[in-house]
């Protein structure tokens, strides 16, 4: 049997080339209603013939619709600044399309600008990122806010009004010239810097990294002498265009689009042991935070990159001294029911790959272990890339967890175990590198809940349908791209960027677009003006409206519903305490035919 759900379009189409309204078309739902639930053949069957007989007394009294029409803003809106949201801003603004891109960070690149090299390839990843930055910066089409959150969202597909919230840098970007000297010159040094993950120091004001779009500073009110002491000012007297303006405010601008993609990325799960989100259980025993040399996957990037802050050399971050025995830790977080999160965080067997292979090429007398419980690299060419981390680079793979670290006579001590040969193991490092789990931005539910779309039990965006409708999400002109759906690797994130802006031009290549007329409507002639609907509207689809005699003066107010804004969810009909609001397709006259019939069947039984 066709499920409504997939096919109720398909026969209400034929049902339109044969001359008939199509919403003259009902489906009874025999699939999900019926035999995929029940194992009694006999009873499903007559269920079945009970759900016809419903469907019949409703479209006896089902009327003639027409579809609702939509006027489209060609605009469109992308949330996020890392590949995904870079990919889809450069593909819509060269379909055509104008775009407003909002990065919360002071520049876009996101965490691939942090990556050393790329797997499989080794491609180096600001290489192949800085080009597509530039475009964006430079592309007629493309509006960028950096430093600025996504403040408050509102109306419906092809019409979306947005506010941003443009964060105060306090530096004027009309003036500024991008020449660095304030940053030379702030006596405020000591800062950890949050792009190097805290290996290095950065000043008060200060350029994210060197390939930074827009290439110009911010400053960092929580640690500026100025802000705290009123005192300083030194960046304000060595500036040549006095750009510094220390008074300047956070701006509320507003926007209008028709589609928003999202792409937020990601974050990596918080390892300290002191654990700030209390769904988590934190890995203290890890003596991440507690130990210097005890690191994650994207401060390790940051060693490796010649941009980094030892200059590409492996040092450890205690004494400066190089690492002669690295160990590798996989599923920190990941796949642990007990402690952490249950999916598997995908990408982290292939990193550890390329971080013990780029270990090996740069230490080629040290020692990789690798701490795993399975291998999962899926993705083009992985397993080999793998393989030849194994086979050529030699690194030593160990099947177990990770119990415990402690520091002994200079050295970290890892103890575990080898399942594959039922022994445990010690490890004596001189470097520990933990593959912590990938999870959503922190807060970020706060975001989709404003923007009215789903979210599973970890804060990842749910898809309309995973099959068949994987870049969509639950509210209609929202799409979704990269990590914020799911933990994804670059060239998927990319992928699925692509779909979502190409899903994004479709949508906004139409001069208008229909919607379902299945949506409220109120009887004005029994409405008390008492507005409850109004309130307990999820869509915001409801206004009050005036009514007027001949002369203009206004004898009472109304509900009135707006067709491009409801969603027919029926919140509306149940809170109505005058009875005057209807949901076209399923008016009180259907619902009670519906279940009058079955009652008359049961009626006929008992007799």
């Amino acid at each position: 049997a066709c499920s409504p759900h997939m096919h109720e379009t398909t026969f209400r189409k034929a049902a339109q080339q044969a001359g008939l309204n199509p919403y003259l078309c009902e489906m009874a739902n025999i699939r999900e209603h019926c035999s995929w639930v029940h194992d009694d053949l006999e009873k499903a069957t007559q269920k079945a013939i009970d759900l016809v007989r419903i469907m019949v007394e409703k479209v006896r009294r089902n009327h003639p619709l027409e579809p609702v029409q939509v006027s489209v803003t060609k605009r469109a809106l992308v949330i996020g600044g890392g590949i995904a949201g870079i990919q889809a801003a450069l593909d819509m603004a060269n379909g055509g399309i104008e775009v407003v891109l909002v990065e919360k960070e002071p520049s876009i690149g996101g965490h691939m600008a942090q990556l050393s090299e790329t797997f499989p390839t080794l491609d180096c990843s600001q290489c192949i990122l800085t080009p597509k930055m530039v475009e964006v910066a430079q592309h007629p089409n493309i509006k960028l806010y950096t430093y600025s959150e996504v403040e408050n969202v509102s109306g419906f597909v092809g019409n979306f009004k947005v506010t941003v919230r443009k964060k105060a840098r306090s530096v004027n970007m009309e003036l500024c010239n991008g020449c660095g000297l304030c940053t030379q010159k702030c006596p405020s040094r000591k800062i950890p810097n949050e792009f190097d993950r805290g290996l290095s120091n950065r000043s008060a004001i200060y350029i994210p990294f060197p390939q930074a779009i827009p290439n110009k500073p911010v400053i960092d009110r929580d640690h500026c002498i100025h802000f705290k002491t009123g005192k300083c000012g030194v960046c304000e007297k060595v500036c040549g265009t006095k750009a510094i303006d220390f008074d300047q405010q956070d701006e509320l601008v507003n926007e209008e689009v028709g589609a928003i993609v999202v792409a937020t990325g990601y974050d990596l799960y918080n390892i300290s042991m002191d654990q700030p989100n209390d769904k988590l259980e934190g890995y203290g025993e890890y003596g991440y935070g507690k130990y210097p040399d005890v690191i994650d996957g994207l401060q390790f990037e940051r060693l490796l990159s010649a941009t980094g802050p030892t200059g590409g050399k492996i040092l450890r971050p205690s004494d400066g001294k190089e690492p002669k025995n690295v160990v590798f830790i996989s599923c920190v977080g990941s796949r642990h029911n007990a402690k952490g999160i249950t999916y598997c965080s995908k990408i982290c067997c292939t990193y550890i790959a390329k971080h013990g292979m780029l270990y090996k090429h740069k230490v080629p007398d040290g020692n990789a272990y690798v701490f795993y419980m399975d291998v999962r690299t899926s993705g083009k060419r992985f397993d080999e890339f793998w393989r030849r981390a194994v086979e050529e680079d030699g690194l030593v793979y160990l099947r177990g967890r990770v119990s415990k670290i402690y520091e002994q006579d200079g050295h970290l001590i890892v103890k575990g175990a080898d399942t594959l040969s039922g022994v445990a193991v010690e490890v004596e490092a001189d470097l520990v590198v933990l593959a912590t789990a990938i999870v959503p931005q922190p807060n970020i539910e706060k975001l989709f809940q404003n923007l009215g779309i789903s979210y599973d039990e970890y804060n990842f965006v749910t898809e309309a349908h995973p099959k068949l409708r994987p870049v969509e999400s639950s509210t209609a002109g929202i799409f979704l791209a990269g990590a914020c759906h799911s933990p994804k690797d670059i060239p998927e994130s990319v992928a699925q960027a692509s779909a979502a802006a190409s899903k994004a031009l479709i949508l906004l290549s139409k001069p208008e677009l229909e919607r379902e007329p299945l949506v409220a409507k109120v009887n004005e002639a029994t409405c008390i003006g008492c507005f409850y609907c109004l309130r307990a509207c999820p869509a915001k689809a409801i206004t009050e409206k005036e009514i007027k005699n001949r002369a203009g003066e206004v004898l009472r107010k109304v509900s009135e519903v707006n067709p491009s804004v409801c969603t027919g969810c029926g919140t509306c009909v149940s809170v109505c305490f005058s009875n005057s609001i209807d949901l076209e397709g399923f008016t009180d006259e259907q619902i009670y035919a519906e279940i009058n019939s079955v009652i008359e069947r049961m009626s006929v039984i008992q007799q």
